[in-house]
């Protein structure tokens, strides 16, 4: 299948995806704790029966059963080793369903989708695995599903956005198939790990996916809002395959709650919200396809919106940059050139200063970073992939990758989890002929630098000349102005009297001729000059009213931004006055510092400014909120969490005032934070395991000084048949820093071993988990074997499909939706104030 087949069968009707198969192999036989691929081969008939049903029902594409059949996860059933066999085999099955049932008896061509999703392990910097081994993981199974021929691939229930990456990546390196994402969602808008709808759309399409959507999660009813969130910023089909409603538990069976017809009634209205491919997920059979078939057959297709938006995103959020919006800054601190200071820390391997600039430039207004690491000494592009990891973490604002090197902006490119901007892409030819393809690949935008081999333009011409040709290689390649921003290429006034006017005459041109949106680094018009400030912050004002939409500056300078935002104000833009006040209430104008930074100066100072603020922040004792202990757990500063503690001992502080006062507090706030959607998973982790090297450090003094606090013995594992450990390990993270001894026994664990454990450790507390609604009902059999052996401890559950309705049905004692409620449920359950 090609690109244009996959965009004339989309043009052509509202394609039907297949239904359910974990769910309904459940139905038919297949036990919990076994390996689910490996089952189905061996009862190959049942899946091919399935299937034929699907295609009788109406489905244009079918989900090979290659689900689960990444070398990571078979190897969680010691069948790494026959991954190619298995992955073959599956598809094989697939393809004799379709033959089975044969194109002239059903009158048209069913399409086979080989089925990605994600690992169970996660990424680097919040687990171990390295991104090019996650690449190289999923390259490997589509290379043994290729081997049997699929016509297209699926990535689907995905909750990582930098996962959806590494795999789209995996499938674009890999072949020239199309490829479809989708992600689950919860209710809040967001996956596990906090990306909404939006932001996943945009990063995804710009990458070269040929549809992107939501999968599982929930039914239908509730995912309305997440395809008309994608289809606000799609230009590729929206795809919607929702759970038939929720899982709920009918004598001693889980069945879902929403019948074929309500389905195929609510599912109607994703088509109606913007969803050009539509099936069912967990729950949903042969029947429910069926009824959705004639619930959709005659429904119009939808036309794809092909007018592309500018914007950029992070793995969190989206930037939308309007042509008559809002000015932006692209924060420049974050550059060792004459920051000896910077470079010391680099090359010695310290983040310290990178993430408190980062931090800083953030909190005075940087909608954007621009993220420099060119410096001797030290090795570039590792630098760079360094910072790009760190940056991410502790700051929700998009990246722009700057170097001078090809492959370095590659590297950056490769592992940055939204889209970035490529500061810049010139008319010199590496940078023309090598940049432009990563910005295709990647889905990155870029600023367009009119610069060529010659040099600087020798006048307007030839800026101009250089703007189009980059501009016109730019739209062969599949890009389009709505990617592009033109640097207007500020060169000294000092020098040239009419320097400002060409710049003015280049934001002029690109915004009222072209449509292009345009940027400047501001420092160079008043190079060689005294009192800087003034010239940098009338020229910006004027280059705002001629149409400039951001510019490359210090976001910490007062008079610069202020003016810009005053500007904003001016010229009347959107809720310019609610910024401007804002701004200069926060952050009172000062008429003139004599030692301001200067973007272009060395920046020792500037350095001084940010390390003293850094030092003050660690140093304040007037409150515990404001102590380097507690503002460390709430960052997650995992490196120097140990010599913040180290160094509150020594001021006298006692390891229990330290745990009770400092710690506990700062990982509640935390929970706090992720309960408001302020905080998601990765900063969860983050700060959680800056609390456990906290405690692990402090344990001795504790035990020693008779302050060792274990409020009560919890027994944890993941239920028989489920691999998936995520919320549960942090779980276990959560309850060891608050003083619980805690026997993790991992994940897929028989029931019988739970019950033992626990009665062998006399237990107070057995949590369980499940993600799967087809191992959930172990569940219900670990309570039952807690009764049978009179065990006294109290059972909580927790996992994406449980529900409390569920945990009332099965007899649990408290059901928790996420970390944070398990400690809270957790000493409610066994009194502790």
């Amino acid at each position: 299948m090609t690109n244009k087949e996959f965009m004339d069968l989309i043009s052509s009707k509202i394609v039907l995806l297949d239904g359910a198969t974990g769910s309904n192999m459940q139905k038919s036989g297949m036990p919990a704790g076994v390996c689910p691929e490996k089952w189905i081969l061996e009862h190959g008939n049942v899946l091919v029966d399935l299937q034929k049903g699907y295609i009788a029902a109406g489905s244009d594409i079918l989900y090979a059963p290659t689900f689960t059949s990444s070398r990571i996860k078979l190897g969680e059933y010691g069948l790494a080793e026959d991954m190619e066999s298995i992955n073959r085999e599956l598809v094989k099955l697939s393809k004799q369903a379709v033959k089975e049932s044969g194109i002239a008896g059903i009158g048209r061509r069913v399409y086979i989708a080989g089925d990605l999703t994600m690992t169970g392990e996660q990424l680097y910097p919040i687990g171990t695995l390295g991104f090019e081994e996650l690449v190289e993981v999923y390259k490997e199974q589509i290379s043994c599903i290729l081997m049997e021929g699929v016509d297209l691939f699926v990535i689907e229930t995905m909750m990582s956005l930098k996962e959806c990456r590494a795999a789209l990546l995996a499938v674009k390196e890999t072949c020239d198939l199309p490829v479809m994402v989708t992600m689950t969602f919860n209710d809040n808008m967001r996956t596990l790990y906090g990306t909404d709808p939006a932001t996943a759309m945009v990063v995804l399409q710009n990458m070269g996916a040929n549809a992107v959507g939501v999968n599982c999660s929930t039914g239908p009813e509730k995912m309305c809002r997440v395809v008309a969130a994608m289809k606000e910023y799609a230009n590729i089909p929206v795809i919607a395959k929702p759970n038939a409603g929720l899982p709920v538990l009918i004598q001693n069976e889980t069945v879902f709650s929403m019948g074929p017809e309500e389905f195929a009634m609510q599912t109607k209205k994703l088509v109606e919200a913007g969803a050009s491919l539509v099936g069912g997920c967990c729950g949903t059979t042969i029947e429910h396809i069926s009824l959705l078939n004639q619930a959709i057959r005659t429904m119009p297709p939808h036309i794809i919106n092909r007018e592309k938006r500018r914007v950029l995103a992070t793995e969190r959020s989206t930037l939308d940059i309007n042509l008559n919006g809002r000015f932006m800054i692209i924060g420049e601190r974050i550059n060792p050139t004459g920051k000896r200071a910077l470079q010391a820390e680099l090359k010695a391997g310290i983040m310290d200063t990178v993430l408190a600039m980062a931090e800083e430039q953030t909190a005075n207004g940087a909608d954007i970073l621009d993220i420099n690491m060119g410096m001797s000494g030290i090795d570039e592009k590792e630098m760079m992939i360094k910072t790009v990891n760190e940056v991410t973490g502790v700051v929700d604002v998009p990246l722009s990758i700057d170097s001078s090197h090809v492959n370095v902006i590659e590297a950056a490119l490769r592992v940055y989890p939204g889209r970035a901007l490529i500061n810049s892409i010139s008319l010199e030819k590496e940078k023309f002929e090598k940049l432009i393809p990563l910005a295709k690949k990647y889905g990155a935008m870029f600023i367009l630098l009119p610069l060529w081999d010659k040099g600087l333009p020798k006048d307007i011409g030839e800026k101009k000349e250089i703007i189009h040709t980059i501009l016109a290689e730019a739209k062969r390649q599949g890009l389009t102005k709505a990617d592009i921003i033109v640097d207007g290429l500020v060169n000294t006034v000092g020098a040239n009297k009419d320097a400002a006017l060409q710049t003015l005459e280049t934001v002029r041109y690109c915004l009222e001729d072209l449509g292009l949106a345009t940027v400047v680094g501001l420092s160079n018009i008043s190079f060689g000059l005294p009192e800087r400030q003034f010239i940098n912050s009338t020229f910006l004002a004027i280059a705002i009213q001629a149409g400039l939409n951001m510019a490359i500056a210090n976001p910490s300078q007062d008079l610069l931004v202020n003016t810009a935002f005053a500007a904003d104000l001016l010229k009347g833009k959107e809720e310019a006055d609610v910024r401007y006040i804002n701004r200069v209430t926060k952050n009172p104008a000062v008429v003139v510092r004599k030692n301001e930074p200067n973007p272009k100066s060395s920046g020792t100072e500037a350095e001084k400014e940010v390390k003293t603020e850094r030092t003050k922040t660690e140093q304040t004792d007037t409150g515990n909120t404001n102590h380097a202990v507690y503002v460390g757990v709430i960052k997650g500063n995992k490196k120097n969490i140990v010599q913040l503690v180290s160094r509150s001992l020594k001021e006298g502080n006692e390891p229990a005032f330290i745990l009770d006062n400092l710690l506990i507090p700062a990982i509640n706030e935390v929970g706090e934070l992720f309960n408001k959607q302020v905080y998601f998973l990765p900063q969860l982790i983050s700060s959680a395991e800056t609390m456990k090297h906290a405690i692990d450090y402090l344990e001795p003094m504790l035990k020693k000084g008779g302050n060792e606090k274990k409020l009560g013995t919890v027994v944890i594992a993941t239920v028989a048949g489920d691999v998936h450990d995520i919320g549960k390990n942090l779980v276990v993270l959560m309850l060891k820093n608050y003083g619980f001894y805690v026997i993790d026994l991992g994940k897929d664990v028989p029931s019988e071993k739970i019950i033992q454990t626990a009665r062998e450790s006399h237990a107070d507390i057995i949590a369980l988990s499940a993600l799967m609604t087809t191992t959930m009902m172990e569940m219900k059999e670990v309570i039952r074997l807690k009764k049978e052996a009179g065990l006294k401890a109290k059972v909580i559950i927790g996992g994406a499909v449980i529900t409390q309705s569920y945990a009332d049905e099965i007899g649990a004692d408290g059901y928790a939706k996420d970390a944070g409620k398990t400690v809270v449920i957790i000493k409610k359950l066994l009194g502790i104030n």
